[in-house]
């Protein structure tokens, strides 16, 4: 007798283009959330969006609370999620970039109410997916939570955001295609889980990046519709798989192992990028395309050196040989690899 069932979360209304940030109001309107919204922010996404997002709720007869979170941290977490009890919030929005969008997220889970995510830079695929980020102590924290219910991203801001974090954004995405092959891996060697939708959704996201490399450039807003449109499709992957593995490998743990090592250095979506670049090299060796991903990071503008992160060649060798440490994921790290050879690998790369 067939058993097996899934239960999969995906935002309701995704609005993305230009000037759309003036549609925050009837978003909330179509979607009936209620009318005591409290708006997480920071304190430039406030200027750069939350204030106008603010006085249209306003003008829509609701009374919303604006609360500003000055970092992504677990107390930021329980304060947000005591100020929406207090304000008795029937819904959240999170306007900015990952901080205040992690945040609201991972409080509105907590809170059990409903959250609208209206990113104000592309830098990773957390702005539309069902987990959070939050760094704590000498590591970074995966967290479960709810997608959002909608999304808003207006490209007017988001081109004009700092060009880094785009970029970041770009790489995060371009590492669906190790994240794809360690859940493959996972699957044959632990039986993990394993979604062919979900792989290759994620893995689509990843090519279309990589093909439109050489056209994605600062300040358009057509580049920009392009890089949200696999932020979307890679957060969707992620709920339909149920987990971050669609999104997740060998090279995220790179980057959290480097968060460790040289914390606040260099952004994730970036690091993970130079790690994408190494572990794709593990699975496929010499002959296979981690030149391809070299060389679209590159086009792009991201780093694809230690050099180019700020980071030195022995943080990257520790990061590479010890990765399999940060969490319990099956990946190409395995058990975990020597300093000699995780050298060999960022030296054949280039990545040192």
């Amino acid at each position: 007798m067939f058993e097996k069932s899934t239960w999969i979360r995906l935002p309701r209304t995704v609005v993305v283009g230009h000037g759309v940030l003036d549609e925050v109001g009837a978003v909330v309107d179509d979607l009936q959330l209620g009318r005591r919204p409290l708006v997480v922010t920071s304190p430039t996404p406030r200027t750069v969006a939350a204030d106008q997002v603010v006085s249209d709720l306003e003008a829509a007869g609701l009374e919303p609370r604006v609360e500003v979170v000055e970092a992504a941290s677990f107390e930021s977490v329980t304060s947000v999620r005591d100020a929406a009890t207090d304000h008795e919030a029937s819904f959240l929005v999170g306007i900015g970039g990952g901080k205040a969008i992690d945040v609201a997220k991972m409080a509105g889970h907590e809170a059990a109410l409903p959250f609208l995510s209206v990113p104000t830079a592309a830098s990773h695929d957390g702005l539309v997916s069902g987990r959070g980020s939050i760094p704590a102590a000498d590591a970074r924290h995966s967290v479960a939570a709810e997608p959002p219910l909608a999304v808003v991203a207006d490209t007017e801001i988001l081109a004009d955001a700092p060009w880094a974090l785009t970029t970041a954004g770009c790489a995060d995405i371009i590492s669906n295609y190790t994240a794809v092959k360690d859940w493959r891996l996972a699957n044959r060697l632990h039986s993990v889980d394993y979604s062919e939708y979900a792989a290759a959704l994620s893995e689509m996201t990843a090519e279309m990046l990589v093909e439109s490399a050489d056209s994605i450039r600062p300040g358009l807003e057509e580049s920009v519709w392009l890089v949200v449109k696999a932020l979307v499709s890679s957060g969707v992957a992620m709920s339909i798989a149920g987990s971050s593995r669609p999104a997740s490998g060998a090279e995220h743990l790179f980057s959290h192992q480097l968060d460790r090592l040289a914390p606040g250095v260099a952004l994730h979506g970036h690091q993970v990028g130079v790690g994408t670049i190494m572990v794709e090299y593990l699975h496929t060796g010499d002959a296979g395309d981690w030149r391809v991903v070299r060389d679209a990071l590159a086009q792009l503008g991201a780093p694809t050196t230690a050099e180019g992160l700020g980071v030195t060649p022995d943080d990257v060798v520790e990061a590479l040989s010890t990765a399999h440490e940060i969490r319990d994921r099956y990946t190409i790290l395995g058990a975990g690899m020597s300093a000699s050879a995780a050298r060999t690998v960022a030296e054949r790369t280039g990545v040192i």
